[in-house]
């Protein structure tokens, strides 16, 4: 069934967006957990500062830069079909992502530092998708 180039626009702007979501609740769970184990440190803090610098530096410089390949690669697909809003390599390291995040907050759980650390690369990479998706998908209605 062939679809526009709109509507695989729109599709991926929604995996784009859900996984920001995704990601930044999830690092607020972290966050709130680790200010349980050690709610006077300064430190955790600090850690959400970085991820939210990082966060979008990645989105300038990088993550926007993703969108508008993709967004280009679409543009090019001469039949469309509804689930060539990605290619089967992105959905692949997508799930290996999912999986390797899932795992490595699993492990994070009761220590302080380790649950810094993930929910400073989860919340500096929902901020990137999210300010990346506002950066691009509007311009492309």
């Amino acid at each position: 069934m062939i679809v526009s180039h709109r509507l695989l626009k729109r599709l991926a702007a929604l995996v784009w967006f859900f996984g920001a979501g995704h990601l930044l609740f999830k690092s607020q769970g972290l966050f709130a957990e680790a200010e349980l184990l050690n709610a006077s440190q300064l430190t955790t803090k600090l850690a959400l500062a970085t991820g939210l610098i990082l966060g979008f530096i990645k989105a300038r410089f990088l993550f926007a830069k993703l969108c508008k390949k993709n967004l280009q690669r679409i543009d090019g697909i001469t039949k469309p079909k509804w689930w060539q809003f990605y290619r089967a390599r992105f959905f692949l390291l997508l799930a290996l992502m999912m999986l390797t995040g899932a795992s490595l907050s699993r492990m994070a759980h009761g220590h302080y530092g380790q649950l810094l650390a993930v929910a400073t690369l989860d919340i500096s990479l929902g901020i990137a998708l999210l300010a990346s998706g506002l950066i691009v998908f509007p311009r492309e209605r």
